[in-house]
């Protein structure tokens, strides 16, 4: 049997949950929706939320919020899936990749700075493997350009940094509820922000463009209970009901989750220690992540090999991320390999171990005894 990398954690709660909805009347545009976008801006620290189908929809949601157009740019890291960068993409915006840090594989508010131009309208941070952005330095970073901060929380909905909760870290937040996340609801995902406008937009943009908001039509007076007006373009990323009521009775449980991948994150670090081949993650003094991924970086030059050595002892391992802009759109469009060079180090080294609330310490031990196997300590 493959022990895999990631995968979800469902109770009889969690069922019971999503059968209370098919029982009712709702199975979408209803109240669990409403109190799922509750729930996540407690969380979030901020005072509303909008959900979405995934965490892509919440990406492509937020930019069409900010709102992104032709011939802004977007500066970003290439250690993220791509989603980060094509979203922007759909709205008109270049994208700008900047290195990462070393440690954390994080954005760099260093790099970031010295990628900003006048065009510059979002700096977009990833929480890589669930290590919160250095918020403070990025905000700066984009305030100074005139700019908005973008933070992708997919990775760490329930971290914060010096005590503040990831969602309020930024002047705008995604998160992503795909199952293999931090909580799930199947598929799913949310954007919060500061900024009311900004989730004005936001709620307009994923219900399609259109409003029922008599204060925002352009006709006058009494039109009938039928009205409605299309002020801009949107798409339909509403998330049903019965994702929503999942969303929310997972919600019960993560500072549960959260502990459970702390504890296998310090089991991982305490059996690989000392290694030299080998480089475990950084946790910056501060920050209190919501671990995501345990990315094990392998630096002697052997990721193909431990990869493949775990893969055929039943350990699906995984790589987070191949480059962004190595991949053939981005290089058909003259980004180079070489223009990140610590993020593709970074990204040449890293193996996902698994990690997940359910993984039992018993398997946390047979990964950490077929590494240590391989690198022969």
């Amino acid at each position: 049997m493959v022990l895999p990398y990631g995968r979800q954690s469902i109770d009889e709660s969690d069922i019971e949950a999503v059968a209370a909805v098919l029982r009712g009347d709702w199975l979408t545009t209803g109240p669990a929706v409403d109190r799922f976008e509750q729930d996540i801006a407690a969380v979030a620290g901020v005072s509303a939320s909008v959900a979405v189908t995934s965490g892509t929809a919440a990406l492509h949601t937020a930019y069409a919020a900010v709102p992104l157009q032709q011939g802004d740019e977007v500066i970003t890291t290439p250690l993220t899936f791509f989603a980060t960068a094509t979203c922007a993409i759909w709205q008109g915006a270049t994208i700008v990749f900047a290195d990462v840090s070393e440690d954390t594989g994080n954005l760099d508010p260093a790099a970031a700075a010295a990628a900003v131009t006048g065009k510059t309208k979002v700096v977009a941070g990833v929480d890589y493997a669930g290590h919160p952005i250095d918020g403070p330095a990025l905000s700066k970073v984009a305030h100074d350009a005139g700019a908005l901060l973008l933070e992708d929380a997919a990775h760490s909905i329930g971290g914060s940094l010096d005590g503040v909760p990831v969602g309020s870290l930024a002047d705008v937040t995604t998160f992503s509820f795909f199952p293999t996340k931090n909580l799930t609801t199947g598929e799913g995902g949310a954007v919060v922000s500061t900024s009311t406008e900004v989730l004005d937009r936001a709620r307009e943009f994923k219900s399609i463009g259109y409003t029922r908001d008599p204060e925002k039509w352009h006709a006058k007076g009494d039109q009938g209970g039928w009205y409605y007006e299309v002020h801009n373009l949107g798409l339909n990323y509403r998330l049903p009901d019965v994702l929503a009521a999942l969303g929310s009775n997972q919600l019960h449980r993560l500072d549960a989750f959260k502990k459970r991948r702390q504890d296998i994150t310090d089991r991982y670090n305490a059996g690989l220690a000392g290694i030299d081949a080998l480089r475990t993650p950084a946790h910056r003094e501060g920050a209190d992540p919501m671990w995501h991924l345990y990315p094990l970086r392998i630096q002697d030059g052997r990721r193909r090999e431990l990869f493949d050595h775990l893969r055929g002892n039943g350990i699906g391992v995984q790589v987070n991320y191949i480059p962004v802009h190595w991949q053939p759109y981005f290089a058909e469009r003259g980004y180079r390999k070489g223009m990140c060079p610590i993020a593709e180090t970074y990204s040449e080294q890293e193996v996902s171990l698994p990690m997940f609330p359910d993984l039992l310490d018993s398997d946390v031990d047979r990964v950490i005894e077929l590494v240590r196997e391989f690198v022969g300590a």
